[in-house]
């Protein structure tokens, strides 16, 4: 089974940036797509960024322009890049293969305003 372990949240004000990692526990080279989700409090749970093994990336419409997904196979890692961050971007955030169904313990993203 493959772990995967989120870091690299903080607390930022608004318009700074963060960049989010997902380690794996081993090679991530047998899966496919890898998404970055968020859930705020009292909100469902959503996927904000997906990439696949062949490099399509697809974003939420609330992120578009601002985040970056992308993925390092020798590093066995995912990142998310956030730039422009806005209080909205506020949520716990984690990182799943599809058709994710296993979770980490994710990563607290905090914007201030």
């Amino acid at each position: 089974q493959v772990q995967l372990v989120e870091s690299g949240g903080g607390l930022v004000q608004a318009g700074g940036s963060l960049t989010l990692s997902c380690a794996a526990s081993r090679s991530t080279f047998s899966i496919n797509t890898i998404g970055w989700f968020r859930q705020a409090p009292g909100k469902q749970r959503v996927l904000v960024a997906a990439i696949s093994s062949g490099g399509s990336t697809s974003y939420d419409d609330s992120v578009k322009g601002r985040f970056t997904i992308s993925r390092d196979n020798a590093k066995n890692t995912v990142y998310l890049q956030m730039n422009s961050l806005k209080p909205e971007d506020t949520a716990v955030y984690y990182c799943s293969w599809y058709p994710y169904v296993n979770w980490g313990q994710g990563t607290q993203v905090t914007v201030s305003s």
